[in-house]
């Protein structure tokens, strides 16, 4: 969590930051959570995020549907919200979350 925490911990609450950070882990790092993006049509607003240039927008419900209700609530029980708040709050910081974890416009390697 902790470049996550550095990134976003002045612009968010901790338990989003840790939500971030979970929900980015839990699909495999940065391209696994592109990869899903990608299987749910949002490919073109992936690379958005990770391209130099701005990011485009992702809306609750879609944020919904790419990451499950399931995995939201798990998540939303951990931040103490509930899953339609946690859903909107990530829409808003998943994308600069994203571009900032891709620097120089390219998805990192994942570390051995």
């Amino acid at each position: 969590m902790g470049l996550l925490d550095g990134l976003l911990g002045g612009a968010v609450g901790a338990e989003l930051v840790t939500a971030v950070s979970a929900l980015i882990q839990q699909h495999g790092g940065v391209q696994g959570v592109v990869s899903q993006l990608e299987s749910q049509g949002l490919g073109g607003v992936a690379k958005s995020w990770i391209s130099n240039g701005p990011n485009q927008p992702i809306s609750p419900a879609q944020v919904s549907q790419v990451f499950g209700s399931g995995m939201l609530s798990q998540l939303a029980a951990k931040a103490g919200v509930n899953p339609q708040d946690l859903a909107a709050k990530l829409s808003q910081v998943l994308p600069g979350a994203i571009d900032k974890l891709t620097p120089g416009g390219a998805i990192p390697t994942k570390p051995a």
